[in-house]
């Protein structure tokens, strides 16, 4: 029992790190504008994203080392802070679509005022992340969360074209009706980015320190790596499916959260809309609290003061406030009318800029037999890592001069 609830972690990480927001409406647009074409993106992206995870994971459990004190040790603190900066800012758009996302959830329960639901969305996140301990708020999100395998079903329900699905696990460019390779490539980069996000890798490593990991429990980091993101990447499949089966053949374009909701209740009607409400409230909800609580570990292990939830609030001060100021930022952004869609994927597009400098210092102390002993990367996991981290300089390079070019993914 307890090596499942262990489970949650991974499980809470996949469904807040990729099924956030961004990534409910970004896999439906996705699926409604390219078919299956970008499967293999997804694909791609969770191998990469259960690759560094498992990596942070381990470094945490055998050095105690979290990543942002990994970031900091690597670049010195001049750079680090550049580092920090960035980030943080990630953290705080992110944290804002999610917080905009829970609103438009609670708005279309209980049909009220968007900005009321705006404040009473911040106050439950407030006050959930100041009661809850760290355990039990992967319990609650992770596994309340897992309502969202709704879309699962959904994507089977639709019966697809099985062949078309697996040529669509095949990378190859769009076909003559759909739109041109710009916006492909857009989507491409899109995907990968909210796959690869750095706060999961900030919250990961925490939460291995917070549930006071060793190297006994590095079997437990390959599973909730494993498992987790690979949970994560079914689901985003599924939504992708989901995009080309319902939206596809109408020629619509998905752009809004209420339109994802119907996604499940086009095949299953009102149960599936129930689901999927559910199912988005807590997957959006660990998302936000993912983010706020990654400003807060990156900026309590940069400055090297206490952190975590395993502490009271009280004897954390700097860090909880760090955690708070970010939802109450967040809040103020959804607040001063900002389309949570649009905030997502800006934030989206810039963390691919930060991921370089989050992963390299990562992969090279996990590459460090000196430092990791017998608990080093294996060669295949060297071999992929530093190949993952190639692609991820690449897709940084691509990521601003494509939203520009495409006005994002629009033209």
């Amino acid at each position: 029992m307890s090596s499942i609830l262990e489970l949650a972690l991974g499980i809470m990480t996949a469904l807040g790190g990729f099924v956030d927001i961004g990534e409910l409406v970004f896999a439906v647009e996705a699926g409604a504008k390219f078919g299956y074409g970008l499967l293999w993106v997804v694909v791609t992206g969770t191998i990469g994203i259960a690759i560094f995870g498992e990596m942070s994971g381990r470094i945490a459990a055998v050095l105690k080392k979290p990543s942002f004190e990994i970031v900091r040790d690597h670049f010195g603190f001049g750079r680090a802070l550049g580092v920090l900066i960035a980030s943080n800012i990630v953290n705080v758009l992110t944290c804002a679509a999610e917080i905009g996302g829970l609103a438009i959830i609670l708005q279309l329960v209980f049909g009220a005022n968007y900005s009321l639901m705006l404040a009473a969305a911040a106050g439950l996140l407030l006050v959930t992340v100041f009661v809850l301990p760290f355990r039990w708020i992967e319990r609650v999100f992770g596994l309340f969360g897992l309502t969202l395998l709704v879309y699962a079903v959904a994507a089977v329900q639709l019966g697809p074209d099985w062949g078309e699905v697996a040529r669509g696990l095949v990378p190859k460019l769009p076909e003559p009706d759909m739109p041109g390779l710009p916006i492909y490539a857009y989507y491409v980069v899109g995907l990968l980015s909210s796959i690869l996000m750095p706060y999961e890798i900030y919250f990961y490593s925490s939460g291995a320190i917070e549930d006071k990991w060793t190297p006994k429990d590095l079997p437990i980091n390959k599973l909730t790596a494993g498992v987790g993101f690979a949970l994560g990447g079914l689901l985003t499949m599924a939504l992708i499916v989901v995009g080309a089966d319902v939206f596809l053949p109408l020629h619509i374009d998905p752009q809004r959260l209420s339109s994802v909701v119907l996604g499940a209740a086009v095949p299953l009607g009102h149960a599936g809309f129930l689901f999927a409400l559910a199912g988005i409230f807590f997957a959006v909800g660990g998302a936000a609290v993912e983010t706020a609580l990654s400003a807060g570990y990156n900026a309590a292990q940069f400055f090297g003061i206490p952190w975590g939830k395993c502490h009271k609030p009280r004897a954390v001060p700097l860090f909880t406030l760090f955690w708070m100021v970010a939802i109450l930022l967040g809040t103020g952004i959804a607040m001063s009318g900002a389309n949570p869609i649009e905030v997502v994927e800006y934030s989206v597009i810039f963390a691919v800029v930060v991921l370089p400098f989050t992963y390299y210092p990562i992969l090279r102390l996990a590459d460090n037999r000196k430092v990791m002993g017998k608990h080093v990367n294996s060669p295949i996991i060297r071999v992929l890592g530093w190949g993952y981290f190639g692609l991820i300089c690449l897709v940084a390079a691509a990521a601003i001069p494509l939203l520009v070019a495409t006005h994002m993914g629009q033209r």
